[in-house]
Formats: C-alpha cells, structure tokens, sequence
C-alpha cells in the first residue's frame, strides 16, 4: 500500500502485519514549502508513482494547491493544519487534522478574545495585525467576525508583506494607537521579528498575542527564551496535566529519542502527534471498512468518532472537527534558553478551553517585561 507524505505509524503498523495483509510503502517528495510545485508532485504520485492515498504536507498554503487535482480524482484526502481550505471547495472527501472546529476561521482568535475578555477591567480595544497571506488573512477575517460579537472597538488593522524583515515601524504604529489587546496572524518568521521589535520597542498592551504560528516550534521557544513570557498563543499541544490522553506520553517518547539523529524538532509536541493521529484514523478506516475504496472510507470517516493519541476526534460534515479544540496558552516563568525547561509543567499554561484549563491567566503584559 502506496501513501503519501506522513511517515508517522508506518513502521508501527507495518510491525503488526500492515493494513489489509499489505505493508505500507511511504513515497514522499520534497515541496520546498513552495505552493507552485504542489500540482506537480501530486501528479507525480497520482500517475507515476500509482500511490493509492495521498495525504498532504503541512500548512494552508500547501494544502489548497492540492485541491483541484485531489477532487479531479476523487480521493481522500487527509490533510496537516490547514486553515479554511474547505470553506469554498466544499468538498465531501476531505479530512482536516486540526482541531480549529467547524467555523474554521474564527476558531483560531475565539479563545484568545474569550480569554481577553475575563481581564477586569474588560478590554475596550483592540489592535489587528497579520501577513498577507492566505493562513494569516483567514485568521484576520474570522477575527474581525469575533471582534464585532464581542463589542471591541479596532483601532488598527492593517496587513504587512510576507517578505517584510523589520517589524518595528509596525510594532510602533500599534503603539501608537495604544490598544487594549494586540493579536496578530503570523508565520514562523514574522512570529520572531514581532515578538523581537515588541520587546525592543517597549509594547505595553494588556494582553498581546494571537494565532502566532512558529512559537509552538522548540528550536523558536529556544531562540525566543525569556521574551515569550506574557504572550498568549495559539497553539494544539502542550505537556500540561490536562492533555494526558492515551499513548501521547509513549508516542512522545518514541519520537523524542529519534529526533535528534534527524534533526528535528527535538520535543515534537506541535505537528507530530497530529501527523500519527491522521494515520491512525487512515490505519483504522481501511482495517475496519476492509478496502481502499476511496467513496467508502470517507463515508465510515464522516460517521465514525475516533480515538487518537491527540484525543477524541469527530469529522463534520465540512471535514473539519466536529468540536473546536484549540488551545490558547500562556507563557510564564520561562528562563533562559534550555528547550529542556518547556518539558515542565507550567511554562505553557493552558487558558483556553476551559476543560483543558491548566493555570492562571497574568495580565498585563506590561507586568512581564518589568
């Protein structure tokens, strides 16, 4: 059996005999994180390759090239942390490892501003700020919908260029408009200059943070240290009391003592685990309807309640979690730069949703930079 690019359970299945009396074969090329070659590989695998299941690379931007070609075939198609690429396409053999929920663009600022408006007094404004580009321009979207719900004032919102390097004129014109709350939609790049330019310039909001992908990567929280206390992010997993679901610790484990020979991310909480729990979903499709017909497997996935290493996983009709599950956590108490510290318990303390509640929430965030 032929798949494509998850390496994650392959071997662990195929221990066990495989899926259907058949070992799985993992063929994987290299995207180079660039949107105009995704087309191309698919139908490298698709016609050359003859692989039966292709399962996407990760992130938006990667994910929506596949799309055409993955309807055009009518495949299932399971995807890695995409952000709103169902939302037009529309189509019924999609699958989304994320735990954003149904309303797929508002679910990454939902628990942050639900968060922001606990603070006593209640914010009253709000700063908006994100990269133009498809991921962080969703975000913003289903912000400014939470934003209106919630009743807070914007006094700034504005996009900047992915290729932007210096953040400071940005971090300043925010400043300027002394806001309440700042979220921001970001990249691992821009992540890093913002939170840099916000230390350097002195940002003194009451909560500031967001859907900053980048800060949940290990070798990012170690470059970062001590500058990410106070911020309040978006993020799908963390080693707190309250995400202890089945296999997760052997799972961790297991990766943990590979990582570093591969040299990657040596702690592995944030892509991971989700990239196991989607092959664990395909493995138990295939086991339980007993073939690899596409029509078949995406009917018994929209019907079936799964149990992953990341915990009870349910589809919707739109391929997204039935239920929104994501986290948004505080760090506190971060010293120095030893990714070791970010294995302990309370350095990223869950605030939202409030069954995975692991801590408290601190404000303001000028309180952290004294």
């Amino acid at each position: 059996m032929r798949c494509w690019p998850s390496k994650s359970g392959a071997t662990t299945v195929n221990a066990k005999g495989g899926l259907l009396g058949r070992p799985i074969q993992l063929i994987n090329y290299d995207d180079q994180s660039n949107p105009s070659l995704v087309p191309t590989i698919y139908s490298k695998l698709l016609d050359i390759d003859k692989v039966d299941f292709v399962i996407s690379s990760y992130a938006t931007n990667q994910i929506a090239p596949a799309m055409p070609i993955v309807m055009q075939r009518k495949l299932l198609f399971m995807a890695l942390f995409g952000t709103g690429v169902n939302d037009d396409f529309k189509y019924d053999r999609y699958f989304q490892i994320l735990p954003n929920g149904i309303e797929t663009k508002a679910g990454p600022s939902r628990g942050f501003l639900e968060t922001a408006m606990t603070m006593n007094p209640k914010p009253q404004t709000i700063a908006l700020v994100g990269a133009d580009a498809e991921y962080a321009q969703n975000v913003i979207l289903g912000a400014r919908e939470n934003v209106k719900k919630l009743g807070l004032k914007v006094v700034y919102d504005r996009s900047y260029p992915p290729t932007t390097t210096d953040y400071s004129p940005i971090v300043r014109a925010i400043q300027a408009t002394n806001p309440d709350v700042v979220f921001v939609a970001s990249y691992p790049p821009d992540s890093v200059g913002i939170v840099r330019a916000a230390n350097e310039i002195g940002l003194k909001p009451k909560m500031f943070g967001g859907g900053m992908i980048g800060l949940a990567f290990t070798p990012i929280k170690a470059q970062l240290g001590p500058l990410l206390n106070g911020i309040v992010a978006y993020d799908v997993y963390v080693p707190e009391p309250t995400m202890k679901f089945p296999g997760i610790d052997d799972f961790l484990k297991r990766y943990q003592e590979k990582a570093a020979a591969q040299g990657v991310d040596p702690l592995g909480y944030y892509l991971p685990p989700y990239a196991y729990s989607e092959m664990q979903i395909l493995a138990e499709a295939i086991t339980k309807v007993g073939s690899l017909d596409q029509a078949k497997l995406a009917d018994y996935m929209h019907k079936t309640a799964f149990k992953t290493i990341v915990g009870d996983v349910k589809f919707a009709p739109n391929g997204e979690w039935e239920k929104e599950r994501v986290l948004f956590v505080q760090y506190q108490g971060v010293e120095g730069n030893d990714v070791n510290q970010f294995r302990q318990v309370g350095k990223q303390v869950i605030l939202y949703p409030p069954e995975f509640k692991s801590g408290t929430f601190k404000y303001p965030f000028a309180d952290f930079r004294k």
